[in-house]
């Protein structure tokens, strides 16, 4: 299993570490990581390893096999790495910071939209939600308002941990429709935004909801006969 840091502190840009192994692909495995693996429609962190004799880029980074309790860091290059040797991750942070705003003003979008949560991405300068939604909301114009208020609010952003089974127990916390809570570690992680939202996630959040900075809301598609997606922007 890898330790993942960027769960209890995403700020985190610089961190040691050790290898634990290499697959027969190149990828290297580490017994902790500031890297997000790409899931639950966030994409991968970028950035590079560094170590005493070298250095390589990541050219992605992945749950091996859908296996949620361990991340591969792919690499851009050829490497030499072998298990036990101590390395240093160095991560992208504009790039994460960016992802981070949007992923939380995407959890805002899901308050603004009551509606069931079916898809969704996350960019670094705008994001989606599709949601089982029959009939757009009159007032786009409020909707809009609303989340900027919000953002203006500057909510905390914090996190808590359930159980499995009290994840199971508590399923009316789920808004996605298909992507499923990241369990399988024991434990679930919450992420709450001030008193207006509670929901199981494994990504990436600011710190509070000012450092989303403004937002506009973009196209609404229909993408089936109660499917709508909604486009999320920086203003």
């Amino acid at each position: 299993m890898t330790t993942f840091v960027f769960r209890d502190d995403p700020y985190v840009t610089t961190l040691s570490a050790n290898v634990t192994g290499v697959t027969p692909a190149g990828g290297i495995v580490l017994d902790r990581t500031i890297f997000y693996a790409a899931s639950g429609g966030q994409p991968a962190d970028a950035g590079r390893i560094d170590w005493e004799t070298g250095s390589v880029m990541l050219s992605d980074v992945v749950h091996p096999d859908g296996e949620k309790t361990a991340i591969v860091h792919v690499p851009a290059t050829e490497h030499g790495l072998q298990a036990g040797q101590v390395v240093t991750l160095h991560l992208d942070f504009d790039r994460r910071l960016r992802l981070m705003r949007m992923h939380t003003a995407l959890h805002l979008l899901s308050v603004v939209f009551p509606f069931p949560v079916t898809g969704g991405s996350i960019g670094t300068e705008k994001g989606r939600l599709d949601f089982d939604m029959p009939e757009v909301p009159a007032d786009l114009a409020a909707l809009e308002a609303q989340l900027n208020q919000w953002v203006d609010a500057a909510l905390p952003v914090t996190t808590e941990w359930i159980t499995d089974e009290e994840m199971a127990a508590n399923a009316n916390l789920i808004k996605t429709m298909k992507v499923k809570p990241p369990m399988g570690q024991g434990r679930v992680r919450l992420v709450r935004i001030g008193d207006i939202d509670l929901q199981p996630c494994g990504g990436t959040h600011v710190r509070n909801t000012g450092e989303i900075g403004p937002l506009k809301l973009g196209k609404i598609e229909k993408k089936g006969a109660q499917n709508r997606r909604v486009s999320l922007l920086f203003a």
